[in-house]
């Protein structure tokens, strides 16, 4: 058996052998199937938490998701990004004839046939999105979505051999140099907190030997941590948000409704000028995100309607009531579900999927409320200023 992307830990009387994974290499399923096998471990790691490893067991999960559910529980953007992030994977892992994840699947099934316990080593996902969301600040937050958007429209190819080479140390580290540079405060939360997650889950894991699955980017640092004391309690708190964005959200309606009051007891004719543009501005841009979106008509026009209104509450969002006026006229059936991960792969199926369709109204509506709110709010302190 081959040592390539095998690494050997001895801890006191418990052997670890971490193996280095490519997500979409068929060698990487192969050499997990292989080293559990011959190793005959009583513990078998993967990288894991229990919302994917259900994913992976079952393969109809998308048809039983309750969209309205998702719309109403505000959870369309993360969704959203979700499948953005899985689309890349998909689009290589169907290049090269596999299931996205297969090593993951080869090592669950690999640790049945040998009598292995299964050891979900990773992190809840939800857990790690919301510590990544919260750490990069708003400028970060832009900077991810570009790149999860850029990666549905990049239709580049590359040959597994290529693929093969990431496992290397060496480019390994070529790699995450470069993916710090660009995220420097991505980097964290994504990776370096799992490292300490996953070491702590792998020493933690009952037997003398001790197989882990794990993509090749998490190796160096599981190799540094796992001879670390860590605290799981610690990696699984959520940080509190921040009450910034709740000051602002408040501060902003408050300031434009108290400025048109006070137009309005000098110069009634401005006020209506600045209630107009408020409305023209905050209604117009979240109905355009809508129909850019292929909104039905009456979902366009019930973004044109709530979105003045919404903007002055932040506890209400233009998106979420056109997402579900959508999801009542356009209720998608079981067949968009089941094409999902098919439809996710390119930039025309989550146009035409009326799942993704819903999820992207909600977030096109939303962004272009949030443009009317600064917009419209620009045009009433304007006239305000005039009318001094």
């Amino acid at each position: 058996m081959t040592e390539h992307n095998i690494t050997r830990i001895q801890l006191d009387d418990k052997e670890v052998v971490l193996v280095g994974t490519a997500h979409v290499s068929k060698q990487s399923a192969e050499q997990v199937r292989d080293v559990i096998e011959a190793e005959q471990p009583q513990s078998v790691c993967v990288e894991l938490d229990e919302q994917r490893y259900q994913s992976v067991r079952d393969g109809n999960k998308w048809k039983n998701m309750n969209i309205f559910k998702v719309v109403k529980e505000k959870k369309s953007t993360l969704l959203l990004m979700n499948m953005m992030i899985s689309s890349f994977q998909n689009r290589v892992a169907k290049q090269f004839g596999i299931k996205p994840g297969q090593e993951m699947v080869q090592g669950i099934e690999s640790a049945e046939e040998v009598g292995a316990e299964l050891v979900l080593a990773d992190r809840n996902i939800q857990t790690t999105f919301s510590r990544v969301w919260r750490s990069i600040g708003m400028s970060g937050r832009a900077k991810l979505m570009m790149s999860v958007f850029y990666s549905i429209f990049n239709r580049e190819t590359i040959s597994e051999e290529e693929l093969e080479k990431m496992k290397q140390q060496d480019m390994l580290n070529s790699v995450m140099q470069e993916f710090t540079e660009a995220f420097p405060r991505l980097k964290k939360p994504l990776i370096d907190e799992r490292d300490q997650y996953l070491a702590e889950k792998i020493k933690q894991a009952p037997g003398e030997k001790v197989v882990a699955v794990l993509g090749a980017a998490h190796v160096p640092g599981v190799k540094r941590e796992i001879h670390r004391e860590q605290s799981l309690d610690q990696l699984t708190t959520v940080p509190p948000k921040s009450k910034v964005p709740k000051i602002i959200g408040w501060a902003i309606p408050l300031v434009i409704v108290s400025l048109i009051l006070y137009t309005f007891m000098n110069n009634p004719g401005a006020a209506y000028q600045q209630t107009l543009s408020w409305i023209i501005w905050n209604g117009s841009l979240s109905a355009i995100g809508a129909a850019v979106a292929l909104g039905h008509p009456l979902t366009v026009i019930t973004a044109f309607l709530v979105a003045p209104l919404s903007s002055l509450n932040p506890m209400l969002a233009a998106g979420w009531f056109a997402g579900l006026t959508q999801t009542w006229i356009r209720k998608p059936n079981v067949s968009h579900f089941e094409n999902l991960s098919e439809d996710v792969q390119s930039l025309k199926g989550f146009w035409q999927n009326k799942v993704t369709r819903i999820l992207l109204i909600v977030v096109l509506t939303n962004i272009g409320s949030s443009l009317g709110t600064f917009i419209g709010g620009a045009d009433v302190i304007r006239v305000f200023l005039e009318n001094l």
